[in-house]
């Protein structure tokens, strides 16, 4: 024991004197310090859920703060609710899942340069948070267009109330004040991008 103890010291010194001193060292245990994967991956799920009921309920009277939507973007709220309206969209149409996703990517990005132009202070993650999230009032109807699909009035009825209810929860957050008398001019893409998403939905 003794013997091993002595030359302890000695190769220590040996290696660090030829610079192999780094193969002694030992990290310290941070795993008292670790993030919660949901906090490493910036996901907060009771702020998705407030956003959710922001953007199913637009009216301002409810008392929810529809800015929060616009004002604090993130990635991961709107993906889920794009690639829940995927996954309802393969039981109803399957050749048209793949262009969601893009759609959603490069609609948001013609809205965000449209509003740039206009004059509008939005950033291109403000948009595609806004434009994903207001997804929501199709995925809303879809179980009733899949009930009442034999009734075409109905139907229809149904599916003008949902492009106008996401139209409407998007245009509110997106279209503000500072563009004055050009609102139609925005307005009028986001409602026809929505038209676009219930086609893929529904293939007419």
């Amino acid at each position: 024991m003794a013997t091993e103890s002595s030359k302890d010291p000695y190769a220590t010194t040996f290696l660090r004197q030829r610079g192999y001193g780094w193969l002694l060292e030992v990290e310290e245990d941070d795993n008292e310090e670790s993030k919660p994967l949901l906090e490493e991956l910036d996901i907060d799920l009771k702020d998705i859920y407030y956003k959710i009921r922001c953007v199913l309920m637009p009216i301002q009277s409810l008392g929810y703060n529809r800015q929060v939507v616009r004002d604090n973007p993130d990635f991961w709220g709107p993906l889920a609710v794009v690639l829940l309206f995927s996954m309802i969209s393969i039981y109803g149409q399957f050749r048209v899942v793949s262009w969601i996703i893009t759609i959603w990517i490069f609609g948001s990005l013609m809205i965000f340069l449209l509003a740039r132009v206009l004059g509008g202070e939005v950033s291109f993650g403000q948009v595609l948070g806004v434009i994903g999230y207001s997804l929501l009032p199709l995925i809303v109807i879809a179980p009733l267009l899949l009930v009442i699909g034999g009734f075409d009035v109905v139907s229809t009825l149904i599916k003008l109330f949902g492009v106008f209810w996401a139209a409407y929860s998007a245009a509110s957050l997106l279209v503000g004040d500072e563009f004055k008398t050009k609102k139609p001019l925005l307005i009028y893409p986001i409602f026809l991008l929505y038209i676009y998403f219930l086609s893929l939905y529904t293939g007419v």
